[in-house]
């Protein structure tokens, strides 16, 4: 389930509105828009379903630019655009640490959103589900054997370019899939919701990871 976890966080696809295109945009295109539109969205939740070889999970997730508070099956993550605290249920503990730009490539929502810009091949595939006629399918394929996640493939509607899913694989040949339940954009977040209070988990021992 943590490894389930590992991939939540950076993964969260996200919903929003974007203009008509006057002529079939290309994958490159697509990305553009939704990380843009990210960007410009304000305060946004988040409900999604996570299927994955360990099981399935749900969790939710509050984002206002670089910040983000994410709730999933056992772990709670409060990410201040500093400083990153991980708190774990079963043993009651709180994890403290100060992501690398790289590290925060894999628990950063808009960092996943910015992966194609460097390390992948973008390409429209084919949409072959009658069920996903409604949906763009953007291929990013991994252009290293190194890297954590070798192929993401993303759902995107052709009306609003608005992601419906997100399937990913790993090195290993693990795959992922989230699927995206609900969203809000517009919210107002105060900037104290991603950060770890301690007040409310007065017993959880705090692990200083910096």
């Amino acid at each position: 389930m943590w490894k389930i976890y590992k991939l939540l966080l950076g993964i969260y696809m996200l919903a929003f509105a974007l203009p008509a295109w006057t002529q079939q945009p290309d994958a490159k295109d697509i990305l553009d828009c939704t990380a843009e539109a990210f960007k410009n969205a304000g305060g946004i939740k988040i409900t999604f379903t996570a299927q994955a070889p360990e099981g399935s999970s749900t969790g939710v997730i509050r984002l206002k630019g670089d910040k983000f508070l994410l709730e999933t099956d056992g772990v709670t993550t409060w990410f201040d655009g500093h400083t990153q605290w991980s708190y774990l249920s079963s043993s009651d503990e709180v994890n403290v640490s100060e992501p690398t730009a790289e590290e925060l490539q894999s628990v950063n929502p808009y960092a996943l959103l910015s992966l194609y810009k460097q390390g992948y091949n973008l390409k429209l595939g084919k949409v072959d589900n009658p069920r996903f006629s409604s949906l763009y399918k953007v291929v990013l394929t991994a252009t290293g054997r190194k890297q954590d996640l070798q192929c993401i493939i993303l759902y995107v509607t052709k009306d609003t370019y608005r992601p419906e899913r997100v399937s990913m694989v790993q090195r290993g040949g693990d795959t992922v899939v989230i699927i995206v339940d609900s969203y809000q954009t517009g919210e107002d977040y105060p900037d104290t919701l991603f950060v770890f209070d301690k007040k409310a988990y007065p017993a959880a021992e705090v692990i200083d990871l910096r």
